[in-house]
């Protein structure tokens, strides 16, 4: 997020397409790197990923040599080519597939040569499973460095679906390790962080890396010029630092659709009905009318689904919407059909020659303005009525009622009846969850049945998930009290937070123009911990009080804004991060001249505050940090 607060109209300081530039020139030149023809086998899981970079099928095109492709599956592997590349993950999974094949056309006298790519980088895992399987000598080890993605024009993302559980379930560190080596390749496009502030063990491990990070930190480019002053400060913080806010439903547009359909590499699954409409709708947008009608109403079980990637690039109405809380959606879109409507309406009689080249030039947009509009009203269709059923709305009401602290054995019980009514099994489990965290704990009794009503309502295979999130490294289900051998910092401190960072917003959640000033209004009255503790750091008064009270007290017209500020560490706030379980991290690692205070901001570089979360994310708290940013 950028130091001082900007407008949508402006450029993001960073172009972090030239990550997803590297990262298809690299790919390229592994690919050349193999003489003549070749097919690739890819890793399933990495497809998604690689379509952020590239198309996929652009490398099928014979300037890089790939004859065919195929996914990277047990069973036996048919080439047409001397040369075979294999592009995966360092898995051992992967890694015995490969191994196995290699084996079948030794066995079968067929004379291949193997190159393999792992992504980010070669380990020496990979190397002893090859070696103890003896292909070792049979196989070119290489590297392509697939690290940071961008998946939006300020959001880039390593894409590891399964950090969290590698992490804190599996005890696997390969992430932090990668993530570490990624953040020092986004140091060598846009120069170093001087400073490095974190919250949690993981966090505080990646700074014992960060010996060889300083030690690689330059302030000069291979060229010899300087770099500017593009970063302020690295904020890293742990998943579980705050595992309240992903429990809780996200209730922006994009939130909702990630909950609702499921977004996947920045892409979702959507009824072919709703992508392709027929020639008649097709027709109909050149129409003096854009109306909402023209949104055809789809089956969402029955119909055929097709890929969408949703990006602003193309797409610039999903700018406006996709940060909205969910009950604005509806307002805005009707906004658009009427600026769309007008557009169409323009009178064209006495107009100049050159004047009607002008409309008729704006009539492409026009048309792409009013797809776009079809398509997200169509969506808004499919995720409404979902959001209307009675367990949709129970499941919130839980929820406001645990951050809340109100009646927490009678959230319990509703729990229970959502259990019989068949309630999906994720809600069930994200609420029992959040009861644990909030209330510190249930009655041992009580807890036992509830998990014992999850196994017999929806099958046994979930029994590893709860002994998963009851294990230490999580102690998510906890009993309360807690017994002799657990740890009392187990128990979040959920109460004194809500308190101290202000995290539940005094008034009606459903005035939502209460809290539009606020990263509340992301989750109508509720401020994720995460996104707070990133405001203790870069906008120490959005945590204090709420602009909008401000606004009101004064009787101003104007938006009263939150005002970014130097970074200086966690100050002000030590008590209360002290509390939060895991390392605490304030590392400089590059002294920055004072700032003066009478100093333009609007002459001055606009520097950025990078904000990495170790183990993932939501979009809701992506939508939060948008809002401290432009608030």
């Amino acid at each position: 997020m950028p130091s001082e607060g900007r407008n949508e109209d402006q450029e993001p300081p960073l172009d972090v397409n030239v990550l997803k530039e590297a990262a298809k020139r690299d790919l390229v030149n592994a690919l050349n790197a193999v003489n003549g023809a070749k097919i690739l086998v890819l890793e399933a899981a990495l497809a998604g990923p690689l379509g952020l970079v590239t198309e996929v099928s652009l490398l099928k095109v014979q300037q890089h040599g790939v004859d065919k492709m195929f996914w990277l599956e047990p069973g036996p592997l048919s080439s047409t080519t001397t040369s075979v590349v294999y592009l995966c993950r360092p898995k051992i999974k992967e890694v015995k597939i490969i191994a196995d094949q290699i084996k079948r056309h030794a066995k079968e006298g067929k004379k291949h040569t193997y190159t393999v790519l792992l992504t980010p980088r070669v380990s020496t895992l990979v190397s002893r499973i090859l070696e103890e399987e003896g292909v070792l000598g049979d196989v070119t080890l290489a590297a392509f460095n697939l690290e940071f993605i961008p998946v939006a024009e300020d959001v880039i993302s390593l894409e590891y679906e399964h950090a969290f559980r590698e992490l804190w379930v599996d005890g696997d560190e390969t992430v932090v390790f990668d993530s570490a080596q990624a953040l020092m390749t986004l140091q060598k496009h846009f120069g170093p962080f001087p400073q490095i502030i974190g919250k949690g063990d993981f966090s505080k491990a990646r700074v014992l890396l960060f010996p060889d990070f300083k030690s690689s930190r330059s302030t000069t480019t291979n060229g010899g010029s300087s770099y500017p002053a593009n970063f302020d400060s690295l904020i890293v913080l742990d998943r579980t630092v705050d595992l309240i806010t992903p429990l809780l439903t996200q209730l922006t547009y994009e939130g909702l659709i990630d909950e609702m359909i499921g977004i996947k590499n920045s892409h979702v699954e959507l009824p072919v009905a709703l992508l392709n409409p027929q020639a008649s709708e097709t027709g109909a947008s050149t129409s003096a009318s854009a109306s909402t009608s023209t949104a055809p109403i789809v089956n969402v079980k029955k119909d055929a689904r097709k890929k969408y990637h949703l990006t602003t690039t193309t797409d610039p109405l999903y700018a406006e919407l996709r940060d909205l809380n969910f009950s604005s959606v509806g307002r805005k879109l009707n906004t658009a059909v009427r600026r769309l409507n007008e557009d169409y309406k323009t009178d064209l009689q006495g107009k100049t020659v050159s004047q009607l080249r002008d409309f008729v030039g704006k009539l492409g947009g026009l048309q792409t303005e009013h797809q776009s509009l079809r398509l997200h009203t169509g969506i808004s269709e499919l995720i409404t009525p979902q959001t209307r059923t009675e367990v949709f709305n129970k499941s919130l009401e839980i929820q406001q009622n645990l951050l809340a602290s109100y009646e927490v054995s009678s959230q319990v019980a509703a729990i229970e009846e959502l259990i019989a009514q068949g309630a999906d099994v994720q809600t069930v489990i994200r609420l029992l969850c959040l009861a644990c965290i909030t209330a510190g704990g249930i009655k041992a009794k009580t807890l036992e049945n509830i998990q014992r009503e999850i196994l017999q309502a929806y099958g046994y295979e979930y029994l590893p998930l709860l002994l998963a999130i009851a294990q230490p490294s999580l102690s998510i289900l906890l009993p309360n009290p807690l017994p002799p051998s657990a740890q009392a910092s187990a128990k979040y401190p959920f109460t004194l937070l809500r308190k101290s960072l202000r995290l539940l917003l005094e008034g009606n959640p459903e005035a939502l123009e209460e809290v539009e000033n606020d990263i509340g209004y992301v989750y109508s009255g509720w401020a994720p911990i995460s996104v707070r503790l990133v405001q203790c750091i870069a906008q120490k008064g959005g945590v204090l009080s709420n602009p909008a009270e401000k606004e009101r007290s004064t009787n101003e017209q104007s938006v009263v804004k939150v005002q970014a500020h130097p970074i200086v560490g966690w100050k002000g706030f030590e008590d209360v991060v002290s509390v939060i379980p895991g390392e605490t991290v304030e590392t400089v690692l590059q002294q920055s001249p004072p700032m003066s205070a009478s100093a333009s901001v609007s002459k001055e570089r606009t520097t950025t505050t990078v904000v990495f979360f170790m183990g993932g994310c939501t979009y809701t708290e992506i939508a939060a940090i948008r809002w401290a940013e432009d608030f």
